[in-house]
């Protein structure tokens, strides 16, 4: 039985979070579940202006966590024998011109080489931007509630040119996973999100967590997101939190809760959803980042040993996924803040998961920025 502790029990775990409201988030809860037991605080405010907490178990917009969901969507469909790691991916998918060297692996792992249609970062320092809803300023307002469709990221983003050969590199991009998706629907003639409820949500009783396609909707409660623009010479700031998802898709579409999101990751990493050799491929790092398949390997420092996690933003909500290789301890985050072209909060982010992987799993720093990295 689980002992809930409150935030007198664990005050350095609600300093932490206060630090990230102090440091610029708008709002931040976090779930802790460890040998102590099961730990819940929140800070700041669910909405711009207001001292209302976020609630507990708000629902959020998990940016790339979409990514781990959608991962063991694959893998699942591979223990099932429906698709295969080296299947070739144009073989499923004709019509795209795709490289016929791409195999689900490389999408799962960022190692195509194929473009990310929501901007690409060059090592020189330049970016190749992508489609108009990842743009800056009144740009992205404008097309808050535009659909796109899957089809359309892909070939937009195969009009551009590859970052290098198949296999020969790692690039995140998440091009990969809308692949991904569209490979699923093909193989399975079904929705990704009716796979989804079949093989992951359904079994694990994940009633708050959502793919949500093309509605802007975000079920109660929740806190608010923003987006702040340059218009005209004078700043502005737009609450976002409906928003079409559809722009960013399988990169980073899903809404789920911190109660669901450790469900998901315990179950995940205790061997609940996949057979251990498929789990073990999952969480066999790329030599060059650390990313398997659709998770960062981390290395929590001195005495923490090695996490495994996968974070993401999406325009103004993000959320935080930690575990243990065996499920047994994991920390799950919502936040809520205000996004901006420059992505103003980026070091914030990374210093504050750098400190929250310290005080839960170990001491030493948390890892590389990568880990960090949001859905666009």
């Amino acid at each position: 039985m689980s002992i809930t502790l409150t935030d007198q029990d664990r005050p350095e775990l609600q300093e932490a979070i206060e630090q990230m409201v102090e440091s610029g988030f708008t709002g931040v809860t976090m779930r802790v579940h460890d040998e102590r037991g099961e730990w819940v605080g929140s800070a700041g405010g669910r909405k711009l202006g207001e001292t209302v907490k976020p609630p507990t178990n708000g629902h959020v917009r998990i940016g790339s966590n979409t990514k781990t969901f959608t991962a063991t969507v694959m893998l699942q469909l591979v223990a099932e024998g429906t698709v295969g790691l080296d299947t070739l991916v144009a073989d499923c998918l004709p019509g795209f011109g795709l490289d016929p060297k791409i195999t689900v692996r490389m999408l799962l792992q960022h190692t195509s080489g194929v473009f990310n249609f929501t901007g690409e970062y060059y090592d020189d320092g330049t970016f190749a931007p992508g489609i108009p809803a990842t743009t800056a300023g009144q740009e992205w307002v404008d097309n808050q509630f535009k659909t796109y469709r899957p089809e359309e990221l892909v070939r937009l983003a195969l009009s551009k040119p590859a970052r290098f050969e198949p296999g020969t590199d790692w690039s995140y991009s998440n091009t990969n996973y809308v692949l991904a998706r569209l490979l699923i629907e093909k193989v399975t003639g079904r929705s990704l999100g009716e796979e989804m409820q079949r093989l992951i949500l359904g079994p694990l009783g994940l009633s708050n967590t959502v793919v949500p396609d093309t509605s802007p909707e975000i079920p109660e409660p929740h806190t608010h997101a923003y987006y702040r623009y340059e218009d005209a010479g004078r700043q502005k700031t737009v609450d976002v939190t409906r928003q079409n998802p559809s722009w960013i898709s399988t990169g980073g579409d899903m809404i789920s809760t911190t109660q669901d999101l450790h469900t998901f990751i315990s179950a995940l990493m205790g061997g609940k959803l996949l057979p251990a050799p498929l789990l073990a491929e999952m969480c066999k790092p790329h030599p060059k980042v650390g990313y398997g398949l659709g998770v960062f390997l981390q290395d929590a420092g001195e005495n923490g040993g090695t996490v495994i996690t996968h974070n993401g933003g999406m325009a103004g909500h993000g959320a935080l996924m930690y575990s243990t290789p065996d499920g047994s301890k994991t920390l799950t985050a919502a936040l809520n803040y205000v996004d901006d072209a420059a992505l103003s909060l980026a070091e914030a982010f990374q210093k504050a998961t750098q400190r929250l992987v310290k005080e839960v799993f170990g001491g030493g720093q948390a890892g590389s920025a990568d880990a960090a990295r949001p859905a666009q």
